[in-house]
């Protein structure tokens, strides 16, 4: 008997379809064909124990399972559960009428168990889109696929929970998630906020123009002046994910195994901070079974590189492309997959190894031309495609006294969210645009129109700190960002002013 029960495969953040077909027949082995990994070769072991453990009988004769279309490799452990139902159904221990009317994933333990599985919410999505009843899987997987309007989702713990429903015998309510209510679960929720933070107003300013424009930042000071913790405090002033991103970010998260149990949507920016030993593969994405990296990860959201000359030089010029392209292209052999990377990039570093170049007080100990040599770590095309340079001083024992109370996050979001706004309204005939650090450099030229004062004052600051034609859009792209911030539909001689001046690696007390 033949039987077509219905699983998924993952390509990128997206999901296929892939139909199951098992069939009985005389003889006594088993066989897996359609080009499976070695987690789908051994999944016949895994299904035979949960079979018998949970009290039904495995066939004992010639099995064949065709995994469709068979020109896409199988990967993962996704598949036990609907090569067991496939048998179990062949072999008329389940409904056949039932089977074909639902996406099946889980992962079997000896048993009959069922283990969660990685990118549920892709799975759910391509269920719906291929016009099936519902989505069985693993109870732990299934509020995230419960986000899918539309589409029956069922939470099952074991292997004789779902033989029970697709035989009819017990009736299970699908799982409903309130995406409403799991925004405002999270909603100002975050531990951190702009007013733990004393002094500091000008570094505070720039956070606040990077956010509502999307633009890269790096920050250079002395140890303890403050640079970590005003990156982490960026994403409260963030404006909320809309439901496109969140849904968008989930699925990423999900095809990385690395969302909660009890998150159904990822409400909140991502913000990640990885080590500065972390390799290139694990920073843009790829290895054997290709999978997302920490730039993808903090798509839609903050990547924040902490002392970013200590990461290896080969680590951040893989980074480069993806900071124009916003996404990552893995290649390989049999396939490509393209993961997205729209992130706002915050690094730090420490103005010298000693880290007290420039300080107002304290002496720099390093020999003469070490701080060039730091600097070079980083290199130039690297730099460029970062638009805020911003030095951090120490604060001075009158601040950080200070009983004043500072700006509250709340009241800087209102003001970034106002900006994209003008954005939002600006770029609406632009699909893959959605704030000023997107901009090409000809739409640089449609819209951050400048005088001729503004002209002659840009070129001297070109002149004097000998900036590129990438450095030029990027000075044009902050000013108009500042402009949106002020509600003017022009950009000021003063917005080019303060544009310029957050190009700090860019000075000769700088570069040496």
């Amino acid at each position: 008997m033949l039987i077509k029960t219905y699983g998924s495969a993952l390509a990128g953040v997206d999901a296929l379809t892939i139909t199951i077909e098992v069939s009985i027949g005389s003889g006594n082995k088993y066989h897996i064909v359609g080009l499976p990994d070695n987690a789908v070769k051994e999944s016949l072991r895994r299904i035979e124990s949960a079979i018998q453990l949970s009290g039904l009988r495995m066939p004992r004769q010639k099995i064949v399972v065709n995994l469709s279309p068979a020109a896409i490799k199988k990967e993962g452990t996704a598949y036990d559960l609907p090569i067991a139902i496939g048998i179990l159904a062949a072999s008329g221990q389940v409904l056949s009428e039932m089977t074909d009317q639902f996406m099946i994933a889980g992962e079997l333990s000896l048993d009959g168990g069922i283990q969660p599985v990685k990118g549920a919410l892709p799975m759910a999505i391509q269920a719906k889109a291929a016009g099936l009843k519902g989505f069985i899987l693993p109870t732990d997987n299934s509020r995230e696929a419960a986000v899918v309007e539309g589409l029956e989702v069922y939470g099952m713990r074991s292997l004789n929970e779902v033989i029970a429903f697709l035989n009819l015998k017990e009736a299970f309510e699908p799982v409903l998630v309130n995406i409403k209510n799991e925004f405002l679960r999270t909603l100002n929720g975050n531990d951190h906020d702009f007013s733990d933070v004393k002094g500091q107003e000008n570094i505070k300013r720039a956070l606040e123009i990077a956010a509502a424009g999307g633009h890269n930042m790096i920050l250079i000071g002395p140890p303890g002046s403050g640079k970590t913790m005003l990156a982490k405090r960026l994403p409260t002033i963030l404006p909320p994910l809309n439901l496109d991103e969140a849904l968008e970010t989930t699925k990423i998260h999900s095809v990385a195994g690395q969302l909660s149990i009890a998150d159904a949507l990822m409400t909140e920016r991502p913000y990640r901070s990885p080590h500065h030993s972390i390799s290139d593969i694990a920073l843009v994405g790829g290895g054997i079974n290709p999978q997302p990296g920490e730039i993808s990860l903090a798509h839609n959201g903050v990547l924040f590189l902490d002392e970013l000359p200590e990461f290896k030089r080969s680590v951040l010029e893989v980074m480069r492309q993806p900071l124009e392209d916003r996404k990552v292209v893995i290649s390989r052999s049999r396939m490509s997959v393209e993961y997205p990377a729209s992130f706002m990039l915050i690094a730090s570093m420490n103005p010298c190894p000693c880290g007290f170049y420039n300080h107002p007080e304290k002496e720099c100990s390093c020999p003469p031309g070490t701080v060039q040599k730091y600097l070079s770590r980083i290199s130039g095309p690297l730099m460029d495609r970062i638009d805020l340079h911003v030095e951090v001083t120490p604060v001075d024992f009158n601040q950080l006294s200070s009983l004043h109370p500072a700006e509250k996050s709340l009241v800087v979001r209102e003001r970034v969210t106002s900006a994209r706004g003008i954005q939002d309204i600006r770029f609406a005939a632009y699909p893959k645009l959605h704030y000023n650090a997107q901009m090409s450099p000809n739409m640089v030229r449609k819209v951050c129109i400048i005088d001729n004062e503004g002209r002659m004052l840009i070129k001297k600051a070109m002149e004097r700190l000998s900036l590129s034609a990438r450095a030029y859009d990027r000075i044009l792209k902050v000013s108009r960002t500042i402009a949106d911030i002020e509600g003017s539909s022009t950009i000021e001689l003063e917005h080019l002013a303060e544009a310029i001046h957050y190009r700090s690696l860019d000075r000769h007390n700088w570069t040496g």
